[in-house]
C-alpha cells in the first residue's frame, strides 16, 4: 500500500511540474522538461499495475521499476557530468535530490518488494 501511494505521489508531482514546464517555458529546457514527463508517465504505469496485480501486472511492474532505475542513474549521472545540457532540472536530476532521492530510492524497494512477492508465491507449501 506504502508503494501504491509514494507513487501515486510521485505521479501527481512528475506530471503536474512538467505539465506546467512544457506549457509555459518549454523552450527552456526541452529535455530535462520532456524527461519529467517520462518519469511521470512511467510512475503513473507502475501505479496502475500495482493496483491491478496480478502475476502479469507484477512483472510489468518489476520491468518498468528496472528501467526508472536505469533512467534515474543514467539521467542523475549525466546531470552531474554534464550540468550544461539541463538548464533546469528533471525529476531524476541528480538522482532525484529535489524529490529527497525518492526517485532511485523508490523502483529499488519496489523490485525488492516486487521480487520477494513473487518468490514467497512460487514456494511450495509443505
Amino acid at each position: 500500500m506504502l508503494l501504491v501511494w509514494l507513487y501515486g505521489v510521485m505521479v501527481v508531482g512528475a506530471v503536474s511540474r512538467s505539465a506546467v514546464q512544457i506549457s509555459t517555458e518549454f523552450d527552456k529546457a526541452p529535455l530535462a522538461y520532456s524527461l519529467s514527463a517520462v518519469a511521470g508517465l512511467v510512475y503513473a504505469f507502475i501505479t496502475y499495475s500495482l493496483v491491478r496485480g496480478g502475476d502479469t501486472a507484477r512483472r510489468a511492474a518489476f520491468v518498468c521499476c528496472a528501467l526508472e532505475l536505469a533512467g534515474v542513474l543514467i539521467v542523475g549521472t549525466w546531470t552531474l557530468v554534464e550540468p550544461s545540457a539541463f538548464p533546469d532540472a528533471t525529476v531524476w536530476s541528480d538522482f532525484g535530490v529535489g524529490y529527497l532521492f525518492i526517485p532511485v530510492l523508490l523502483p529499488l524497494s519496489a523490485m525488492y518488494w516486487l521480487r520477494k512477492g513473487v518468490l514467497q508465491r512460487q514456494q511450495p507449501e509443505s
